[in-house]
């Protein structure tokens, strides 16, 4: 099922299994898997203690025999993740991080997210009034920028560097790092090269963490900073150890950037390919938070998650065993025409129900209202200070990830300031 077509473009592939059937046995897909695609399916999955999240164990050894002893610190680390651990550890750890990200304390860190939006945007458009000079007059109007590269990836880094408060300067390893553990997790079969590499990010992460501790527990900073919010918990009566402290450090970091970046790329190409919605939505900004909803439904960031199942259990006639893994198909729920109509149309004014972009049940994304709040102010940014924002012609590169669905690049074009055309026009009069 993973090859370069499902890369590109996942959702025929996942019309093909809805028609095939609810329930699926892939013998291929991770080693062996159940396959769900239905909305209310993925769902009841999602939300059903039976089926654990606590599967990183078999995850790193699926990459081989050898994994099972080599990858042992990848499994240490991810195996105290609140991605990866049930209830009551989940709860536990949940809690003490719930106060990092209700929206009250979301909202402080606004002016911050429009700080480094407006820096990046500055960034672009100094270089659009750069490269005028020497431009032929009639390509001197627009300027062209990857989107990705110059706003997408870099915006959720740097504003999760700051919600943990670790300096700007180190955002590049974080992305580096980010890569390589995205890399393994959306591998259906990782090789044991892949896995060799997410596991040497993954203890580099956790080292920086590690050698930041003492410095911040002589001085903790206020109750914006997440490590200090989680330094505090691990004083306080053991709430939480010092080994899961660094792994929730970790997971906020990539977790973080992951779905920001994926949900800003693809969002943006989705409305740049439906230039009406694109339209509409410059027309009536006030239509920016329902867009964000549908843009996460139409072409989800997380395209499947995984659960052990823990007791046998029986689905759509056929029997599940206990240890089995089972993928709900997150992108496919998202696209199912028994919950949206139409649902290969994009409607940023729809209003059917909710996405499943976040997962579902306990294991929600805690980070959601983070991203949605990232997403809302660098999408009005955009619209503002990017005018006549189109793309570029180019073929756009999709990234080789089956899990993270991810632009490599997006080249767009916008309108260059007044005063750089000007300058660009009479530099090739004069010349």
């Amino acid at each position: 099922m993973i090859n370069e077509d499902f890369l590109n473009d996942p959702y025929p592939a996942y019309h093909a299994l809805r028609a095939a059937g609810a329930l699926h046995w892939s013998p291929e897909f991770c080693g062996g898997a159940w396959l769900l695609t239905g909305h209310a399916d993925v769902a009841s999955v999602l939300r059903d203690p039976r089926f654990s999240v606590r599967r990183a164990g078999g995850w790193a050894n699926s990459s081989g025999p050898e994994a099972l002893t080599e990858l042992r610190e990848f499994k240490r680390i991810f195996s105290r993740s609140l991605l990866f651990v049930d209830a009551p550890q989940h709860t536990r750890l949940r809690q003490v991080m719930n106060a990092g990200f209700k929206p009250s304390a979301l909202q402080e860190l606004a002016p911050q997210i429009r700080e480094i939006v407006d820096s990046l945007l500055d960034q672009i458009t100094a270089k659009a009034a750069d490269s005028a000079s020497g431009q032929f007059a009639e390509f001197a109007q627009f300027a062209q920028f990857d989107f990705m590269r110059d706003f997408a990836r870099p915006l959720p880094a740097l504003v999760i560097a700051g919600m943990l408060g670790i300096a700007a300067a180190d955002r590049s390893e974080f992305v580096a790092w980010s890569d390589d553990i995205a890399a393994f997790i959306g591998s259906p079969t990782p090789t044991l090269e892949i896995a060799r590499a997410a596991q040497a990010s993954l203890v580099a992460m956790n080292e920086y963490f590690r050698q930041l501790l003492p410095q911040r527990r002589a001085a903790p900073r206020d109750s914006g900073d997440l490590m200090s919010q989680l330094i505090r918990a691990e004083a306080t009566g053991g709430i939480i150890t010092t080994k899961e402290l660094l792994a929730q450090c970790c997971t906020l970091l990539f977790a973080g950037h992951e779905t920001t970046r994926n949900l800003l790329g693809n969002g943006m190409l989705a409305l740049l390919q439906h230039p009406e919605q694109w339209q509409a939505l410059q027309d009536t900004p006030a239509l920016l938070p329902s867009a964000l909803k549908e843009l996460l439904r139409f072409d989800s960031p997380v395209q499947y998650t995984g659960r052990r199942l823990k007791v046998d259990v029986e689905m759509h006639g056929q029997l599940m065993k206990k240890g089995d893994l089972v993928i709900p198909l997150i992108g496919a729920a998202n696209r199912d025409p028994e919950k949206f109509t139409d649902p290969d149309r994009l409607d940023i004014q729809r209003n059917q129900g909710a996405h499943l972009s976040f997962g579902y049940g306990p294991h929600v994304c805690i980070g959601a209202t983070l991203t949605y709040l990232e997403a809302e102010i660098a999408m009005r940014s955009v619209m503002q200070r990017l005018p006549q924002l189109q793309l570029a012609g180019v073929v756009q590169s999709w990234g080789g990830n089956a899990v993270y669905r991810s632009l490599n690049r997006l080249p767009l074009l916008f309108a260059r300031p007044p005063a750089a055309v000007r300058a660009s026009q009479a530099e090739v009069q004069y010349a």
